[in-house]
């Protein structure tokens, strides 16, 4: 579950913990100009240029450097702590929110070597691809796309492309989007890429070190698992360093789930009553467990009706309607999350005045499977599915954690004739399998 926090300051706590305190004759570093070793000066190019932004929103920033050439091998690289120093010149990158910036802000390489050693990726056949997390005030965003054409025209002769997601959402790393829109630019182009040549370097790797210190993030790591690609530490392409094995991935990963769960228990009653007979069932639980899904399955053929507050807007238009359909004979279901015994009380009180059978279903699952749930279904379908579903809107946090801080677990004494619980199993396609089973984040580390 992301924590909702941001990195600040500590984002570069560990960026030379790895460096060793001398390079040593085993590692040649390139000879280059003295204009990459130092401290680079606000400059502007005419060899980058900003592309349409991508994705529903626009979110996505596209740009390229010179005339980035599709290749079947990909190196992608990370920016801030990567490429650059990410804490160079933020004084004026934040200056720049209060003001229009006509001029770049300061920046400065990782190591003097990134211009020789892009050059050097560039002449053995990959594609660079610049791959950022920039989610800034909109003057602050002005800024650093100065700073981006500064930055290019110190590369006159690599041509790379590069995406930025600009707001949290699916394009924000660890979630796939900037890769899946590569991809897509790559394929419109003929050329399908061969991820097993290809790599991404990114400073948020999760490393953790004696002490106190740590990276900020790993979400760089997390996004390499996503795409399926090897990662790399700056540490370890640039300076030829062992990879930094004491690593932690926090955050919810469907891979902690237990998978050997019955669908339902208990398993001695049916499902639906048998024979048939009316009556009324509440479903409890997190928002993104799988309800509605649940109902169109098992109650809509069976000819239950749908209740539902996300359609009804109240819960006294809820119960008005589950009301007019048991004084018709019909059998209801109120799928809403049902998070107390006050909340179902308004429910079960009108069906026992009517001598309707009142049953419940318990939808079992974390909050952090719920919002994992939530971000997968709004930014994570396969681009196959995408493209045929409605699209879907993100339902804010404060639904989950309203229902966790207010919840009551549903109990016999409330009235029901029957406590079944249904434990979350994902149902879909190989493909959609492994998109939900991604890391799935747009906040936290």
């Amino acid at each position: 579950m992301s924590s909702f926090t941001k990195a600040g300051s500590k984002r570069k706590a560990s960026e030379h913990l790895d460096a060793p305190s001398n390079v040593g004759p085993t590692l040649k570093v390139a000879k280059i100009h003295s204009f990459f070793g130092k401290k680079t000066e606000p400059t502007l190019s005419g060899s980058y240029k900003w592309l349409d932004p991508l994705g529903p929103a626009l979110s996505c920033l596209h740009g390229v450097n010179l005339n980035p050439k599709p290749s079947t091998k990909v190196a992608a690289f990370d920016l801030d702590g990567t490429l650059i120093k990410s804490d160079f010149g933020i004084g004026s990158s934040r200056k720049a929110s209060t003001s229009t910036p006509t001029a770049a802000p300061s920046w400065e390489w990782w190591r003097a070597s990134i211009p020789a050693k892009l050059k050097e990726v560039i002449d053995s056949g990959f594609t660079v691809v610049i791959i950022s997390n920039q989610a800034l005030k909109p003057a602050a965003l002005k800024a650093w796309k100065l700073k981006i054409s500064s930055i290019a025209a110190a590369l006159p002769d690599v041509p790379f492309r590069l995406f930025a997601a600009s707001a949290k959402d699916g394009y924000r790393k660890p979630m796939p989007g900037m890769w899946t829109e590569l991809e897509r630019i790559f394929v419109e182009d003929g050329v399908t890429i061969d991820k097993a040549q290809s790599f991404f370097v990114g400073d948020a790797a999760g490393r953790q070190y004696t002490g106190t210190k740590s990276d900020f993030s790993s979400t760089d790591r997390k996004w390499a698992l996503n795409v399926d690609i090897s990662f790399l530490t700056p540490e370890e392409y640039f300076l030829k360093l062992p990879p930094h094995t004491n690593f932690t991935l926090p955050g919810f990963n469907v891979s902690s789930l237990p998978t050997d769960l019955p669908t339902i228990t208990p398993t001695s009653s049916p499902l639906l009553p048998h024979p048939p007979k009316q009556e009324l069932v509440l479903f409890v639980g997190y928002p993104c467990l799988g309800k509605t899904t649940f109902f169109r399955s098992h109650f809509e053929p069976a000819g239950y009706i749908h209740i539902n507050q996300d359609t009804l807007k109240t819960r006294d238009k809820c119960v008005k309607e589950m009301q007019r359909h048991l004084q018709d004979g019909k059998s209801c279901v109120i799928d809403n999350t049902n998070r107390n015994a006050t909340t179902r009380k308004y429910y079960v009180d009108v069906a026992n005045q009517l001598k309707v059978s009142t049953r419940c279903f318990y939808f079992m699952g974390s909050i952090e499977l719920a919002w994992h749930n939530n971000l997968y279904r709004t930014f994570n379908l396969p681009p196959s599915v995408a493209t045929v579903e409605s699209k879907r809107e993100l339902v804010p946090y404060i639904g989950f954690s309203g229902f966790r801080d207010s919840f009551e677990g549903p109990s016999l004494e409330e009235g029901f004739r029957e406590v079944k619980k249904v434990n979350w199993v994902f149902k879909g396609t190989l493909e959609e399998k492994k998109y939900w089973s991604m890391w799935l984040q747009i906040d936290g580390k």
